[in-house]
């Protein structure tokens, strides 16, 4: 069948114990969406940030892309934003909105 097209997943095993073939760990569209506006608002956030309030925002930005370790990323940009005030209230609403998303 020359010519012919495949697109997607092929999987070829050989031997081994308790194979599980490919497991696929798709986000949710809604979570990707929320943690997109999380990012966003840290970025408008940033400037405004005493240099000690920055790192802790640059660790928590760089776990939110593992997916273990969001809730623990997501409540440490919780806490920067709620000690920033007013001007932490945006940050503080993504976040809370990433969360809910977190606990379905």
């Amino acid at each position: 069948m020359s010519g012919d097209n495949y697109y997607g997943d092929v999987v070829n095993m050989h031997g081994g114990q308790g194979n599980q073939g490919i497991v696929h760990h798709h986000g949710s569209p809604d979570l990707e969406r929320a943690l997109a506006a999380v990012l966003q608002r840290v970025e408008e956030l940033r400037g405004s940030l005493p240099a000690g309030a920055v790192e802790s925002v640059d660790g928590a930005t760089a776990d939110l892309a593992v997916p273990d370790r969001r809730r623990g990323a997501l409540q440490v940009l919780q806490a920067v934003a709620a000690t920033a005030g007013g001007i932490g209230q945006p940050l503080l609403d993504s976040v809370r909105a990433a969360l809910e998303l977190l606990a379905r």
